[in-house]
């Protein structure tokens, strides 16, 4: 009999060994997996793939309050655009413009209001302006979002 209950000290103590190395190879595992540099780059990859798509844009809970705040800075940014284009400074009126067009909802629709209001050649500068911001706005997100993701 004492030499059962050996033998079975022995496999629990052999059992419960492997079950905690077990479990460092997978601590350590996990580690080295999250301190890949590209670990994030995917993940977040792998997220936006996931996103249900509605036309083109993720899916956003409506906020008022930020829809509020977007709507005055889309205003603010008409007025100058006005301001600036009446005292013959088109570049500052397009850039004003331009970044109204970036927070507005409908940007088709304005561009067409814009494009029978504006002059031809303050119109054109628009139209031209539009993808640098495009990229400047593309740029900025990417690096909030960088800036979201790590944590140091």
């Amino acid at each position: 009999m004492p030499c059962v209950r050996r033998l079975l000290g022995l496999l629990a103590a052999l059992a419960a060994c492997g079950a905690i190395a077990l479990l460092g190879y997978c601590v350590y595992l996990d580690r080295k997996r999250r301190g890949d540099p590209a670990f994030k780059r995917r993940l977040r990859d792998k997220r936006r793939a996931e996103q249900p798509q509605g036309e083109g844009r993720p899916a956003q809970s409506w906020n008022p309050a930020k829809n509020e705040k977007l709507q005055e800075l889309f205003l603010q940014e008409v007025q100058m655009g006005e301001l600036w284009l009446s005292r013959g400074e088109h570049t500052m009126g397009v850039q004003h413009l331009s970044n109204a067009l970036l927070v507005c909802g409908q940007p088709r629709e304005l561009l067409k209001v814009f494009q029978n209001t504006l002059p031809p050649q303050v119109f054109e500068m628009l139209l031209h302006k539009i993808p640098l911001i495009c990229q400047q706005f593309e740029a900025d997100m990417n690096e909030q979002e960088y800036l979201e993701d790590d944590p140091d």
